[in-house]
């Protein structure tokens, strides 16, 4: 299964061992979707429409994604703190950002129910002001994109909705709406 490709350039086992934290503790963390079904189909669609356009665009050798899938063991170690330093392995927030896609818990409910995928990523070399600009002068239809600063990853989504929501973040995690620079 994890050879199985989502898109014209990523394997499932990319997109979902692809963040930090898995990759310190992978003897640990099942990395893979259990809601095959439905969660496949919804991460092939985000790279159809989101990634696969801005590797065309930009070339597989500048893209880096830096979180792709969450599984159910990667939110219970993202949760988790550091015993040296104290602070949480990583943020996740299964309930809005579409990472954990259509997985399910043990009730049978969905973790997000906006369903459809996201991923974080990052054109190496490339504001990501500019990054979010190219996606939207596009017109690629993510349904939500976060902008953190220039020198970070931004978070994407492809799901029913499509939004077309941009939010920035303050340095002290306040949302804000973004506006696109169109000069």
């Amino acid at each position: 299964m994890a050879e199985r490709r989502l898109g014209k350039y990523l394997t499932l086992e990319e997109f979902c061992t692809c963040t930090q934290t898995y990759q310190r503790f992978a003897d640990q963390i099942e990395p893979f979707p259990k809601n095959l079904e439905e969660t496949l189909p919804a991460l092939e669609v985000l790279c159809q429409y989101i990634i696969d356009p801005v590797v065309d665009r930009f070339g597989r050798d500048r893209f880096l994604l830096t979180y792709g899938f969450c599984s159910v063991d990667l939110k219970r170690w993202l949760a988790q703190k550091d015993p040296v330093t104290g602070k949480k392995h990583g943020i996740a927030t299964p309930s809005l950002d579409q990472h954990m896609a259509h997985e399910v818990n043990r009730h049978g409910r969905y973790y997000c129910d906006r369903l459809g995928a996201a991923c974080d990523l990052i054109i190496l070399d490339m504001p990501s002001d500019a990054l979010v600009n190219w996606i939207v002068a596009q017109g690629l239809p993510f349904d939500s994109l976060y902008f953190y600063s220039p020198n970070r990853p931004i978070h994407i989504s492809y799901g029913p909705q499509h939004k077309r929501d941009i939010w920035a973040f303050t340095e002290q995690g306040t949302p804000t709406r973004y506006r696109p620079d169109w000069s």
